[in-house]
């Protein structure tokens, strides 16, 4: 889901609730803040030697103990439009950070309105080896492998 989509859904129900639904079927709390609004970008150089960018919009999200606080969706539009003059593009995919008990970042899988909340399911990131024509990974040779040649 990147900003646009994001900021679609929140408008279309101000005042329905937030709920993050984690990847093991666990919920954040309901009343969780969103401290941060961040551009991340990454630069990097693969093991076959591309440089390569990501960039993302990342929404942390933290828990206080104060139980009687609840973000509603034109809260978090609010949130959003305040960081617009540091976010790039609209087009960029959001990502919610959350500690549980380490510090993770997780994509947005989904999006449903169902009673008083708009329900986001979260997924995982994975790794990936991103030259593997380079380091022979169909021939299933381990990417950073001394025969494969691409990272020694």
């Amino acid at each position: 889901m990147n900003i646009t989509e994001l900021k679609d859904i929140l408008k279309e129900n101000p005042t329905k609730g937030i709920d993050f639904i984690l990847p093991d079927k666990t919920s954040i709390p309901s009343h969780f803040h969103i401290t941060e609004v961040g551009h991340v970008k990454k630069d990097f150089i693969d093991c076959g030697g591309t440089q390569r960018t990501v960039s993302s919009c990342v929404l942390q999200a933290w828990v206080a103990d104060d139980e009687d606080h609840a973000l509603n969706a034109g809260k978090l539009n609010f949130i959003l439009n305040l960081a617009e003059k540091i976010l790039p593009s609209d087009d960029l995919p959001v990502e919610i950070e959350f500690e549980s008990p380490y510090i993770s970042i997780f994509p947005i899988e989904s999006v449903a309105v169902a009673g008083t909340s708009i329900v986001f399911q979260l997924t995982t990131k994975h790794t990936d080896c991103l030259a593997k024509e380079k380091c022979g990974i169909e021939s299933e040779s381990s990417c950073c492998s001394a025969e494969s040649g691409c990272c020694s």
